[in-house]
């Protein structure tokens, strides 16, 4: 009946129809899967912060999402942002090199306080510190202890013994790291960094500890 009648009946023809219909799927489970790691990772960002404001940004279609939150004025915190960016979960054929590359989703979060920040110190897995980017800056000028930290094993980088303790005092509160990574006390940028590895429903309980503490890195008033 029609001039090309005949490749239906080849096996080649079959075989990429179902291998066009196997990517199609892959690509809207894959947006649905980042979607929802996005949603349950921000939302859980909100129940820790509990924002005034906030503003949430797609980056790059489905690379990633980036999030601002404004806190209350009385707040020591004065604003958090936060970048989620995922695997290619869209793509079956990228994904297998995604992983490869990427490992992970990775989810950064920025926190900037009001007042000055007094030394630098850093909690950092020891696995992730081996990794090319988890490298830091002032390394050469920072005391280094290794510590145990639930079932993992962490470094402590600190200026002094007040820091240290400060970051050891974390680890005893919060038992359990889970998704944390590494948590980053840079005092010339008024900023702490926290990464994660952003699991559904795991964020909030990693998180909360940490927001919670870092307050109390503060200088008291004089």
């Amino acid at each position: 009946m029609f001039e090309h009648d005949y490749l239906i009946s080849e096996p080649l023809f079959w075989l990429f129809i179902a291998a066009t219909a196997v990517l199609v799927w892959g690509y809207y489970w894959g947006e649905k899967e980042n979607k929802r790691l996005y949603l349950s990772a921000f939302n859980g960002l909100v129940d820790v912060i509990k924002p005034v404001d906030q503003t949430f940004t797609n980056i790059g279609g489905l690379i990633g999402y980036h999030g601002h939150f404004v806190t209350r004025k009385d707040s020591p915190i004065e604003k958090v942002e936060a970048t989620i960016t995922f695997l290619a979960r869209q793509s079956l054929l990228y994904l297998p090199v995604s992983i490869l590359i990427r490992k992970h989703d990775r989810l950064f979060v920025t926190i900037t306080m009001r007042q000055p920040l007094k030394e630098e110190g850093h909690l950092i897995e020891e696995k992730y510190a081996g990794y090319r980017r988890a490298r830091i800056t002032n390394e050469a000028r920072l005391n280094r202890e290794p510590i145990r930290w639930g079932d993992s094993s962490w470094c402590v980088y600190y200026e002094s013994g007040r820091m240290r303790d400060q970051l050891k005092k974390l680890t005893v509160s919060h038992t359990n790291p889970g998704i944390l990574r590494h948590i980053a006390v840079v005092p010339d940028q008024k900023k702490c960094f926290v990464f994660m590895i952003p699991k559904k429903g795991q964020v909030k309980a990693c998180f909360e500890p940490v927001y919670r503490w870092i307050p109390s890195l503060v200088p008291p008033a004089k």
